[in-house]
């Protein structure tokens, strides 16, 4: 197969592993903290696998405790979304993290704003204030601010990777799960779960295939995967995710949620679209996709 065409069915067989996270959450009965611990426990020793057989390398600095931070708390924050709100809300939400990217570059950087960055902003706000609309119970609106702090601290991972070498990312992405294990399973202890095998079986598919393989995937894709699949393959994860909860839990979003969705998903896809044409190649890297959820 052309190496292209294979990079990009990875990256998509990626995504749609990602999106199964939604589903796997709501069904686990357990703290979200405990069902973020274990998924990432789970997925640092896939992830380590991969990185003793494929003789990949990886180093710590502080810069990769920087990435690990962050990257722990999007954990924390995604799943804990996903129990108080819906996993279409938490998914969407988290996915405007492309435009507070470019809110922080411009404020600590100084980039300047073009008129279609203007615009997208505009536009994705007026999309996340539809999200309000829906169940304005505590519980749920609890949950959508969680998911757009979600998508705050993926933006702060991309610029904490912005000057780090790859050996400084992969330590990055080991030490995010490495925290988030350290601090999410000793909850499990504290606060009683009822361990059964569906939850177990649930566990492991969250921190094997939706979390531990994506990031295989996407190591081996990323040197022949084009910029614009990259900038298609984050609408691919929010549009499935929801589709998995309807069909095995019947969660299904509001008619606002809804619209919101819409426009969110493709307010943000458009942007990414034009900002990978107006960038040149190297200036965008599919690795910065692999620090997400």
């Amino acid at each position: 197969m052309n190496p292209k065409r294979k990079a990009i069915l990875q990256m998509l067989s990626c995504a749609a592993l990602w999106s199964t996270a939604g589903i796997f959450i709501k069904l686990i009965p357990w703290n979200p903290f405990a069902i973020a611990g274990w998924r990432s426990l789970i997925a640092a020793a896939t992830v380590l696998i991969f990185f003793k057989v494929w003789k990949v390398k990886y180093k710590f600095t502080p810069r990769s405790f920087l990435i690990g931070a962050l990257m722990c708390m999007t954990f924390f924050a995604f799943v804990l979304a996903n129990k108080l709100t819906t996993a279409a809300n938490a998914i969407v939400l988290q996915f405007t993290s492309p435009l507070f990217l470019m809110v922080f570059s411009s404020i600590l950087y100084r980039e300047k704003f073009r008129r279609a960055d203007i615009a997208a902003v505009f536009v994705t706000m007026c999309g996340m204030a539809l999200f309000f609309f829906d169940r304005l119970q505590p519980g749920y609106l609890a949950g959508n601010f969680t998911a757009i702090l979600s998508g705050v601290f993926v933006a702060g991972m991309y610029l904490a990777i912005g000057k780090a070498d790859e050996q400084a990312r992969m330590g990055g992405m080991l030490l995010g799960h490495i925290f988030t294990a350290l601090f999410g399973v000793p909850v499990m202890f504290i606060v009683p779960a009822s361990i059964s095998f569906s939850s177990v079986l649930c566990i492991l598919a969250l921190g094997i295939f939706q979390l531990g393989i994506p990031y295989i995937l996407l190591t081996l894709s990323s040197k022949n995967c084009p910029p614009l699949a990259c900038s298609l393959l984050g609408a691919v994860e929010p549009l499935l995710n929801p589709v998995w909860v309807y069909i095995f839990s019947g969660e299904k979003p509001g008619t606002f949620a809804l619209l919101g969705g819409v426009v969110v998903i493709s307010s943000v896809t458009v942007w990414c679209i034009k900002q990978s044409r107006d960038l040149p190649p190297k200036e965008i890297s599919v690795n910065e996709e692999i620090f997400s959820q």
